[in-house]
């Protein structure tokens, strides 16, 4: 019997499912390719993360997020310096504020 799923694994999986006895048919991206299936991943994760929150699901977005970043070339350090600034400079997330719309005024900017 086989199954689909044209989608980017970690890389022990293929190793996982020869363990179980089954054959694994896999192949290796490079650059956009990559970095494409990245962001699919990415948007799947964050998908589950939705649907069953908890500590495995995050842990899987941070690491397709650590991907990407590194993909991206993207430094640890200057991402969590720019994140401090952002947190310092426009705030964080924790108190849940909805922005419904600006008045007055007349260059558009929220």
């Amino acid at each position: 019997m086989s199954r689909e799923y044209d989608k980017l694994v970690r890389d022990e999986i293929p190793a996982i499912i020869a363990a179980d006895g089954e054959t694994p048919i896999t192949h290796a991206v490079e650059g956009e390719t990559y970095e494409a299936r990245l962001f699919e991943k990415l948007a799947e994760e964050t998908a589950e993360l939705r649907g069953s929150p908890g500590v495995e699901e995050f842990a899987d977005v941070l690491e397709v997020l650590d991907a990407l970043r590194q993909r991206l070339g993207v430094e640890e350090a200057e991402l969590e310096r720019v994140r401090a600034e952002k947190a310092v400079e426009r705030g964080r997330f924790d108190d849940g504020v909805v922005l419904e719309r600006v008045e007055g005024g007349t260059d558009g900017r929220a």
